[in-house]
């Protein structure tokens, strides 16, 4: 099992790692993504969303939402806190953790803030960033407009190779690919189990690496 002082030097390094082709989004590398969106005429807003890691002596789990029924965007879909960047906000890091305390409660001040993934861009034309932390087991409260459930996943879970799939649709007559990585009854997919891959493989392959 990987540990915390570990996964903070491998994240420290990780803002300039590339991946693997699929490692990033699906059936697009988010090169690939940014270019559509440019071609389209789209602006790529900023978003900034929480990957929490709850220490539980040696056992890590990541924190993660399941959004309500009605929502406009990815309604009933797991994601992490999270959500576009505010005026108010100083920088992306503050955007999560405000996100993150409005949504689930996340209490900042028992954080501690250990980096940043790679920038991810998604279908819905945001550029988000994984601000990626560690916190002692809190309570959450979920905002019920928003959240309908706060759980957590293990860590190991998401590095087992064995528990990810690659799952297909058809949109346009096109068969779109992404990554899944159920857990329990839930079924994480998108762009959270992409952000998720992503920080799987800058956890089990450093930079260093990399040949690129």
């Amino acid at each position: 099992m990987i540990d915390i002082q570990t996964i903070e030097h491998r994240v420290a390094n990780a803002r300039d790692w590339h991946g693997t082709p699929l490692g990033e989004a699906g059936d697009m590398s988010v090169r690939e993504r940014a270019q559509m969106h440019a071609a389209l005429g789209r602006a790529v807003r900023p978003a900034g969303v929480l990957l929490l890691l709850v220490e539980r002596g040696a056992d890590l789990s990541l924190v993660l939402t399941q959004r309500t029924a009605h929502l406009h965007d990815h309604a009933g879909q797991i994601s992490f806190p999270g959500g576009r960047m505010d005026e108010g906000d100083t920088d992306i890091v503050a955007t999560a953790l405000r996100e993150a305390n409005e949504e689930i409660g996340a209490d900042a001040a028992q954080m501690q803030v250990v980096g940043t993934l790679p920038n991810y861009v998604t279908v819905t034309a945001y550029e988000v960033t994984p601000v990626v932390a560690r916190s002692q087991p809190q309570r959450f409260s979920a905002d019920p407009f928003e959240v309908a459930d706060v759980f957590e996943v293990p860590l190991a879970h998401i590095l087992d190779e064995a528990n990810w799939r690659r799952d297909s649709f058809l949109r346009f007559g096109k068969r779109r690919e992404y990554w899944a990585v159920p857990w329990q009854e839930r079924y994480i997919w998108g762009a959270t189990a992409g952000m998720l891959r992503t920080f799987r493989d800058v956890l089990l392959h450093p930079q260093h690496e990399h040949h690129d």
